[in-house]
């Protein structure tokens, strides 16, 4: 399919240094955020699988705890490290699809210029994983199509397989893919032995993950109705275009937009016109599970890629105009939204709603004084019940807090029942006193034959629910063995 343009080197370098010095910046700001907690509580307890993930994250973040323990910016590295890449890669798969130097490094300051894309480099989350994935596994499917190097597709069900050890959604990227490929073309692309072994990779790579979940009935597949029963919380379906394109950014959400329409009108990118159809796809399944917003954003890089083909086919002052113009305030949004303002100048959540919009920022304070509290509660205890005590959370980011800060404050043992931290143990029958952190009264008291609240976790900043204003209970003489309580009480 002819030569490559060639690579914006230093246009794409440039972007790439100054990305780098914005997120170095950052990760090192606040504190760790609740899932950054929960990963390195489950890293402490390495498994084939997970309730709620797979066993990628907690491997990484196990790794950079070991190599620098208790540090915040040793564990967000990696992310850091594969969103630059994948900002790369984005402006490769322009290249890929005979972009020029103008439209790579157009695509490159739109990937900059996303507050998800860019910005959510920053924190080690399965999401800032999971996309940088996805635009690599692009980049391999659109550089088969021009070279036809079946050991690019192989590549591709290697990295899938990596991909499924972290979220299992790039499933629905290949399903997307093929019917693509059916209904435009290639179809000799499902014909290819090369992407049948890399799926062979996938399934024999799964097989002690599908295991564990099938030993446990299947808690990745709650988890799902969970986060939809989350979304339908916070709008739901409506919200989700909204969502999914502001994550692509101003810039890239023109380019998103214009990128689908020119995949499947324009006859240059005739041979990719399968990719168009992948994002709507995607966004139907999507709508119909009611995910969240950011679940196809692994996919933008190569849409913003087409329409950045299209949108520098021609040039004049006012198109040049316009694209500065939606470019720097592209740029603007992914500075304000990283966390470079002090500490000292972030007021408290006004509500639970204020909260849970900037989420985000507010679940990375009060991790500390919340295990603070909870020891202070703890040393409270008389010392012959403090020897056989444990501590039940009630939410998987409150435990592993505990968890993470808990030998340092001499805490127990912590349990929780909620999403994954309920698979990590559960309570010994010996366990008769229990500080129970968070939840209502009315959730605790059917479980015992005593509780009563012996302390608050009232950290300045935090999220409402999470680490802000939760009660400390003391829970005496539990109603049933904690061994035949504890399965009917693991809630995702």
């Amino acid at each position: 399919m002819g030569g490559q343009p060639p690579f914006a080197l230093a246009g794409v370098a440039i972007i790439v240094v100054v990305s780098a010095i914005g997120l170095f910046a950052s990760i090192g700001r606040y504190g760790f955020f609740g899932d950054e907690l929960y990963f390195v509580s489950a890293g402490r307890r390495l498994a084939f699988g997970y309730a709620d993930q797979g066993s990628a994250l907690p491997a990484i973040a196990r790794a950079m705890d070991m190599i620098a323990p208790g540090s915040l910016v040793a564990q967000r590295i990696p992310a850091v490290l594969l969103t630059l890449v994948a900002l790369v890669i984005s402006a490769q798969i322009t290249r890929e699809l005979g972009g020029s130097r103008t439209a790579q490094i157009l695509v490159a300051l739109a990937y900059a210029g996303s507050p998800f894309l860019l910005a959510q480099g920053i924190q080690l989350a399965t999401n800032t994983i999971d996309t940088a994935l996805w635009v690599l596994i692009t980049w391999l499917v659109v550089r088969w199509v021009r070279t036809r190097q079946d050991v690019l597709l192989l590549l591709a069900g290697v990295v899938t397989a990596v991909d499924m050890q972290v979220k299992w959604l790039i499933p629905f990227f290949w399903i997307a893919v093929a019917i693509g490929a059916l209904v435009f073309g290639p179809r000799d692309l499902l014909r290819r032995p090369a992407l049948w072994a890399g799926g062979a990779i996938v399934v024999v790579t799964m097989i002690p993950t599908l295991v564990w979940q099938a030993n446990r009935d299947w808690p990745q597949l709650r988890l799902s109705s969970a986060v939809a029963a989350e979304q339908a919380s916070i709008g739901g379906r409506p919200m989700w275009v909204v969502t999914a394109l502001i994550c692509a950014g101003l810039m890239g959400g023109i380019l998103l937009i214009y990128g689908i329409w020119l995949l499947l009108r324009w006859e240059v990118l005739r041979p990719y016109r399968f990719l168009g159809s992948v994002p709507l796809l995607l966004a139907v399944v999507f709508l119909a599970t009611n995910g969240r917003g950011y679940y196809a954003a692994g996919v933008y890089a190569v849409i913003m890629a087409a329409g950045a083909l299209g949108w520098t086919r021609k040039s004049s002052r006012i198109r040049i105009a316009i694209t500065a113009v939606l470019v720097l305030a592209s740029l603007v949004s992914t500075v304000t939204s990283l966390p470079l303002r002090p500490e000292s100048d972030i007021a408290p959540a006004r509500d639970d709603a204020d909260a849970a919009l900037n989420m985000t920022t507010y679940a990375k304070f009060g991790w500390r004084e919340l295990a603070e509290s909870v020891a202070e509660a703890y040393r409270s205890l008389p010392a012959e019940q403090r020897a056989d005590a444990v501590i039940v959370a009630d939410s998987y980011w409150q435990a592993s807090a505990l968890d993470v800060y808990g030998v340092e404050n001499g805490l127990p043992a912590v349990y929780s029942p909620n999403r994954g931290f309920g698979y990590f143990g559960t309570p010994p029958d010996s366990a008769t006193t229990v500080l129970w952190v968070g939840g209502s009264v009315d959730d605790v008291r059917p479980l015992f034959g005593a509780v009563t609240p012996i302390g608050r976790a009232d950290a300045e900043l935090g999220y409402p629910g999470v680490t802000r204003d939760v009660t400390i209970w003391r829970c005496d003489v539990p109603k049933t063995p904690w061994t035949l309580a504890w399965p009917g009480m693991l809630r995702m």
